[in-house]
């Protein structure tokens, strides 16, 4: 352990709130050579982090603010990781009122982006630099190395940027973290970010009921499916840990751990705040809003045990064709999954534009291939088809993701008409194909809203007409 008082050593990197995201972060730094400040506002913590990790690396402890502040060198660079709002706040306040002008303020808790904007443009004034980080990963990946998504100044990352592509993941050995854009832009990325990541484990919980209600498949059975998936198309973090957990037995009843966990989720705002975004700007985020409204629907325990009883009406018999429908129930997940990248990713680009931010949307895929909770191989082709075409209006418009999207058509639609034929509550796999025929549509019933609402005939201005990029629609059946 170093100290204040028995060396004049400076850390490169200051640490304020040294709870397991702040201390595992601290310890990742120190691990990488770097000589690492750190502070809580309960001394107990800085003093347990130093007894039970102090010969990581290189800490110097402190119990003070102004110590802390002075066993930076400079600029000095301090990472909050604390409770999003007031408690961030209220450090960033000790912290500004210790610094000194060409200092840096980083967040790296999960804060909301607006007050990021807030507070950047605050500190500022004040000759400071702030910078809004998202940091996804988790306990493990902020230990091991996470996905960093910093906003700030140009000038800012130039200072810290090195110190953080140290510690986070790295891919290929790109480090999986880049500068985003300025202000509020890094953690209106990781919203979003964790927005899809709602929508990416919805779907997979859809394709799991599925297997389980319509195919009678065992947990155990569908584990085996699992790990094949990501053996393909779905290789991902979230298909990966399905598979494990779903072969995971209770130890206590014998019975799968899946079937004794109370299936009710909770939430931490990020989705939800993703989808409030979104509204305000106008952005179709459909499979994100119904991974959100699902965990809400989870969670009404009293609301679901009254309606246990409502009539289902006739329902149809189960698919006969187990290893078919297996199949089907991939395409639509890969489906679905690929509408949720690309409907957050249009939220991204509308947010660039709404707040003046430069946001590169391939290096978002470059720097989420590792380190957080939605890394997947399909990023690498997210990235490429950025790379043809920067301006690429919707993701699913690719040529790469459309023909992924075209083959998967036919098993998609009959996924969602067999789980409305059984029963069985599919909302993102529904949602997802009705926003895609709605964005191949070349008419949509806008046309009658706008109608109803003037009792006098259009104006020219009031007449409109959009080209419609060639979308296939696969196979559709005529109603009888």
């Amino acid at each position: 352990m170093v100290s204040m008082t028995d060396n004049k050593e400076l850390a490169q990197i200051g640490v304020v709130g040294l709870a397991v995201m702040g201390s595992n972060i601290a310890r990742n730094f120190a691990h990488k050579g770097h000589t690492v400040a750190v502070f809580n506002r309960s001394p107990e913590k800085t003093r347990a982090l130093i007894a039970e990790h102090g010969s990581e690396g290189t800490f110097i402890p402190s119990e003070t603010i102004e110590e802390f502040v002075a066993s930076l060198e400079r600029p000095r660079r301090a990472l909050i990781m604390v409770q999003a709002g007031p408690a961030t706040d209220a450090v960033i306040e000790q912290l500004a009122d210790a610094m000194e002008p060409g200092d840096i303020i980083i967040d790296g808790g999960n804060s909301l982006y607006t007050d990021t904007i807030r507070r950047e443009k605050a500190i500022r004034a004040r000759g400071l630099h702030f910078v809004g980080t998202g940091i996804s990963g988790g306990e493990e990946g902020a230990l091991n190395g996470p996905s960093i998504m910093p906003g700030g100044t140009k000038e800012s990352y130039d200072s810290l940027g090195p110190l953080l592509e140290s510690i986070s993941a790295h891919v290929d050995g790109v480090p999986c973290c880049t500068h985003i854009s300025t202000d509020g832009a890094g953690h209106f990325v990781k919203m979003v970010h964790n927005g899809i990541e709602y929508a990416d484990m919805q779907v997979i919980g859809e394709a799991y009921q599925l297997l389980r209600d319509a195919a009678g498949m065992t947990p155990a059975e569908i584990a085996d499916v699992f790990r094949e998936w990501n053996k393909g198309d779905l290789d991902s973090y979230l298909v990966e840990i399905t598979a494990e957990v779903l072969s995971q037995v209770d130890a206590e009843t014998g019975k799968p751990l899946v079937d004794v966990i109370v299936d009710a989720a909770g939430q931490k705002g990020t989705g939800r705040w993703t989808a409030k975004a979104a509204l305000d700007l106008g952005i179709p985020v459909t499979g994100i809003g119904e991974a959100v409204f699902a965990r809400a629907l989870s969670s009404s325990l009293a609301q679901r045990e009254a309606a246990r009883n409502l009539p289902s009406g006739k329902l149809a018999e189960p698919p006969a064709d187990r290893e078919a429908f297996v199949e089907r129930v991939r395409k639509a997940l890969y489906a679905s999954k690929i509408i949720a990248y690309s409907q957050g990713f249009d939220e991204i680009n509308a947010g660039a534009k709404e707040y003046g931010w430069n946001i590169d949307r391939g290096a978002l895929a470059t720097i989420w291939r590792g380190g957080c909770i939605i890394r997947a191989r399909f990023l690498n082709r997210i990235k490429e088809a950025y790379d043809r075409n920067p301006e690429l209006p919707a993701l699913v418009l690719d040529e790469y993701f459309q023909q992924q999207v075209t083959d998967c058509l036919d098993s998609w639609r009959d996924v969602v008409v067999t789980a409305a034929q059984l029963g069985i509550p599919a909302p993102v796999f529904s949602s997802s194909l009705a926003y895609y025929d709605g964005l191949r549509a070349e008419r949509l019933p806008a046309r009658w809203f706008r109608a109803s609402a003037t009792s006098s005939a259009p104006t020219p201005t009031d007449v409109w007409t959009r080209t419609v990029p060639s979308i296939p629609c696969g196979r559709v059946t005529v109603p009888r």
